[in-house]
């Protein structure tokens, strides 16, 4: 359960005074008002160190308007759904709170009931019990359709699409996005035949706050299908999103598009692409002030060593302040450890830092392209000198077992990033001198290694005579 400092004492609205109507009227009321008053402040006092006594004291109050609903009535009903929840009496809050809804009508003000409801909605969405909560989020959702107020109902739809996707529950999800859409499909009245929603033909309406309400819906929607790895559908709304022009969403929206953006490339293997969301997604969170950007810039730096660029991702004025954050250390040393080839630092450090490298399940999930990535740059380097080299000799390079090498070196020639073959009898490769690589991308011509084909004659001759002496001496 919530304990009572996550809500009531950072932020407590029961005493704003616009939560009545003003004009108190005749004396009489007055008198009864200043009493009402009285107890719901007296039931305050205790709800510290005697819960239950204030939660009777509050009962009260209610009951002491009589007929008539006023504003202390929707305080004390207020603190009594509190007071319930974080005594695990959902049953008790859900009644409490059913009756507070019958207030927002002509109880109090239109403001203070939806800001009231707005607080009590975060205060419980934290429960556990999802039943409860779908309760809750439906008896609201109901009392707002009845009073037609569309803007607070719109926003206790994205409120439970939240609740829904930090949940996982992405059947319920899909079906308050369903109702989101619906919203956005509405036309506008001076849209003169044009389309709203998520059209046909993608195009999102010119009406800046239905746009930015598309985003955010778009956010959430796009968030699900990363979640479930559903390539096909996120592509389509994301692309779908990349044409809003007219929308003003939050920094944090754009920086959650662009950061499930980067994850779909990823999965499509377009490090470039990835690399650049990523990197908008930062920003985006940068200037959002959300602590979500320490982990899209470690996405960046992932990125940016499977695009194989020379460029450091730090260079940039938005990044460079971060290069010596105590979060992304590790990754920077595995970053300068790939720009300079060192594939035994490289793996020193993911070691090293295996919790704080290896704990994020996306970055787990790329490593193994990361370090196919630094193996096979330092394997070009090693062999660039050579026209034949043993894979033995490869393999204690780069570290990694003999049945790996071969593997890594099928995949090179495969991709004509070497030009060569393996010989399986002396287990050694055996590169063309007359063709270009991706280790010596210079070479034009049979000439370009005069002095590597006089050594590797001499290589051969010496073997012969090697085999000979060996022989002789059998």
């Amino acid at each position: 359960m919530v304990e009572d400092d996550d809500f009531e004492f950072q932020y407590d609205d029961d005493d704003d005074v616009d939560g009545g109507h003003g004009d108190l009227g005749s004396d009489d009321d007055g008198d009864a008002s200043f009493d009402l008053e009285n107890q719901y402040y007296n039931a305050k006092a205790k709800k510290d160190d005697a819960p239950e006594e204030a939660l009777t004291a509050f009962q009260e109050v209610v009951s002491g308007q009589g007929d008539e609903k006023g504003e202390w009535g929707f305080k004390a009903l207020k603190q009594m759904i509190k007071l319930t929840f974080i005594m695990g009496c959902t049953a008790d809050t859900t009644r409490y709170y059913e009756e507070l809804l019958t207030y927002t009508t002509s109880a109090v003000t239109r403001n203070y009931s939806e800001k009231s409801i707005n607080n009590l909605l975060d205060y419980l969405t934290p429960a556990k019990d999802l039943v409860f909560l779908e309760n809750i989020y439906n008896r609201t959702l109901a009392a707002l359709d009845a009073i037609k107020n569309d803007r607070l109902r719109t926003k206790t739809l994205l409120k439970l699409a939240k609740l829904w996707l930090d949940q996982k529950e992405f059947t319920r999800l899909g079906n308050v996005i369903a109702q989101l859409h619906a919203i956005c499909d509405v036309r506008d009245e001076n849209d003169a035949g044009g389309t709203h929603g998520l059209a046909g033909d993608g195009v999102y309406s010119s009406d800046s706050k239905r746009g930015t309400l598309l985003l955010e819906t778009a956010s959430l929607e796009i968030q699900m299908y990363t979640w479930q790895k559903n390539n096909k559908r996120l592509k389509a709304v994301y692309q779908q999103c990349m044409q809003v022009r007219s929308a003003i969403p939050h920094p944090r929206i754009m920086g959650v598009i662009r950061e499930c953006g980067g994850k779909m490339y990823m999965a499509e293997q377009n490090w470039e692409q990835a690399q650049s969301d990523f990197f908008e997604a930062f920003k985006n969170y940068d200037e959002a002030g959300s602590p979500q950007r320490v982990a899209c810039l470690k996405y960046l730096v992932l990125a940016n060593m499977l695009t194989g660029s020379e460029i450091n991702p730090f260079d940039s004025q938005e990044t460079k302040p971060y290069q010596d954050d105590p979060q992304i250390a590790a990754m920077t040393s595995l970053h300068q450890a790939y720009q300079r080839k060192q594939i035994h630092a490289f793996e020193q450090i993911l070691q090293r830092h295996q919790t704080a490298i290896l704990s994020d399940p996306f970055i787990r999930e790329h490593m193994v392209n990361v370090l196919k990535s630094v193996r096979t740059r330092v394997l070009l380097q090693v062999i660039s000198p050579y026209t034949r080299i043993g894979l033995a000799y490869i393999a204690q390079r780069l570290n990694i077992p003999q049945r790996d090498v071969e593997e890594l070196v099928v995949g090179l020639i495969l991709d004509d990033q070497i030009h060569g073959k393996i010989d399986q009898v002396h287990e050694r490769l055996i590169l063309d001198p007359g063709a270009a690589t991706a280790a010596d991308p210079h070479a034009t011509g049979g000439a370009a290694l005069p002095y590597m084909a006089a050594i590797d004659r001499w290589g051969d001759a010496l073997e012969a005579m090697t085999r000979t002496i060996a022989n002789k001496i059998v």
